[in-house]
């Protein structure tokens, strides 16, 4: 006779816990930035992204006037959000 494992009941989440809560990292188009500039931040603080990639980022910021750059957890997303920023690139808000 098969047994069948116990299922588990979904807790209920309050907004920002668990797992499936990721934070956005907004950045916004703005006048002072250059593709070039805006490249180069965003392969310098996000890890994975390439200044060609970051290129490509830039071109889609300028064209829809924002894209998202990261998300992940909210710590990570505090980091990259001030380290950005302080590449002098313009920031939404962090996002849920």
């Amino acid at each position: 006779m098969a047994t069948q494992a116990p299922t588990r009941r979904a807790r209920p989440r309050r907004p920002g816990e668990g797992t499936g809560d990721a934070w956005r990292v907004i950045v916004l188009n703005d006048d002072h930035n250059t593709f070039e500039g805006v490249a180069y931040a965003l392969s310098n603080v996000i890890p994975g992204v390439s200044y060609d990639k970051g290129v490509t980022l830039a071109n889609r910021i300028h064209s829809s006037g924002q894209a998202i750059v990261w998300s992940g957890e909210k710590e990570t997303a505090e980091l990259y959000w001030t380290q950005l920023r302080d590449f002098g690139l313009t920031m939404a808000p962090l996002e849920q």
